[in-house]
């Protein structure tokens, strides 16, 4: 396992044994034990967990999302063309713009430019509450999503303080999420936190279909 850290770490930085383990307890991967217990990793094993690491890293998917579409390709079949969930996520989970050439991190002139706003724009979300930099002042690939979100819909005539209601709802359902994820991130099983995580991940995908949907109802009452 250390040989697979050392091989996926310089892409993954953040790869840990726990999460491997989590994982293979997940039916993602399912390397060969050696007689003595010992974990072998062929390279088709690698491939497998670099696919899981780039879906959960470049497009927000959850486990269940990623476990379908590496059964589909098993099959030999179109990942995600028979994936249920996935039509579900997929107008949320990739991010609008790439910015994988600077780690994740982009400068506060670099997602100005990267977004087509000024900084006015991106000081005005700041003060409302909708937008924060992270460490070191840096953003990542979901501010610049944001970013590009909230300026689509100025041009509509939507102000940050309108923006308001969005992020009070998005708080509200932050708060039953952790409810439902805090016990599991508090266990003391191995791969708790991954749990956590990636329970996390998930219902947030769901939360947001069911508040897109909610929305597309309660606007097609209003045109009626």
């Amino acid at each position: 396992m250390g040989a697979v850290l050392e091989l996926l770490r310089p892409e993954f930085p953040e790869i840990t044994i726990s999460k491997i383990r989590f994982l293979e307890t997940e039916g993602l991967i399912c390397p060969e034990r050696s007689p003595s217990g010992y974990r072998r990793f062929s390279e088709h094993d690698c491939e497998r967990l670099r696919f899981v690491l780039t879906a959960q890293r470049d497009r927000y998917l959850p486990l269940k999302v990623i476990k379908e579409q590496l059964d589909a390709i098993d099959r030999g079949e179109q990942p995600g063309s028979n994936t249920r969930l996935l039509s579900s996520v997929k107008s949320w989970v990739a991010p609008a713009t790439d910015f994988s050439a600077t780690g994740g991190r982009i400068s506060r002139d670099t997602l100005i430019e990267r977004t087509g706003v000024d900084s006015a724009f991106i000081l005005e979300l700041q003060r409302g509450g909708l937008l924060t930099p992270g460490p070191g002042g840096y953003f990542d690939e979901d501010a610049a999503a944001l970013v590009e979100a909230a300026a689509a819909l100025a041009d509509y005539g939507l102000e940050t303080r309108h923006l308001r209601a969005f992020k009070v709802s998005a708080d509200r359902e932050a708060g039953l999420v952790g409810q439902i994820a805090n016990p599991i991130a508090k266990g003391k099983g191995t791969g708790s936190g991954e749990g956590a995580e990636e329970l996390i991940r998930e219902i947030a995908a769901l939360s947001v279909t069911l508040h897109t949907q909610l929305v597309k109802a309660a606007v097609r009452d209003v045109l009626d």
